[in-house]
């Protein structure tokens, strides 16, 4: 009962970890990433596809994504997609492919991104500390059926499965902090 709780409590901190760390990934740091565009919705063959069922992406210099749809007749519509997703970027039609430049940034956005950065780190681990408390609570839950050392034993492994979950944000956030404040 024990193990299951704990099991349960880490796969959901696992799952709070990989959400952070793709939260991290949607930030813009001055330079070309696909991930940007991926989940871009686009109207193709009259339903809504996401853009990275309907194109490649590739990037020919640091600063600039080249995404080229699978159909050309699809152009217009990815273009228009990413002009509505409101980037911040201008996008290029060279009637095969969409090239998007991006801009450096300036010191200040580089600031205030990487506050953003820092909470969405927080509500990540808050998320966690959340999952902490539901597993405390099940964990309590037990106390008749199970000795008070394996309780205090299992608290013990809950404290440092979340120590260990949050060092993995920890580092996921400082890892894209340096990628934004590098010039």
């Amino acid at each position: 009962m024990i193990q299951m709780v704990l099991e349960e409590a880490d796969t959901a901190m696992a799952d709070a970890v990989t959400h952070a760390k793709r939260e991290f990934s949607t930030i813009r740091t001055g330079r070309a990433s696909s991930s940007l565009v991926e989940k871009i919705t686009v109207e193709a063959y009259g339903v809504e596809m996401r853009m990275q069922e309907l194109a490649s992406f590739s990037i020919p210099e640091p600063r600039q994504l080249l995404v080229t749809p699978h159909d050309p007749a699809n152009v217009p519509a990815v273009e228009k997609a990413i002009v509505q997703a409101d980037l911040g970027l201008t996008p290029g039609n060279d009637g095969r492919s969409v090239r998007l430049t991006f801009p450096e940034l300036t010191e200040e956005r580089r600031r205030d991104l990487v506050r953003m950065v820092n909470g969405m780190a927080e509500d990540g681990k808050n998320r966690m500390r959340g999952l902490r408390r539901n597993a405390r609570k099940d964990l309590d839950d037990l106390e008749g059926s199970v000795s008070e050392d394996d309780l205090k034993w299992a608290s013990g492994q809950l404290d440092d499965m979340i120590h260990g979950h949050e060092a993995e944000i920890d580092t996921a956030r400082q890892g894209k902090e340096d990628e934004l404040l590098e010039v």
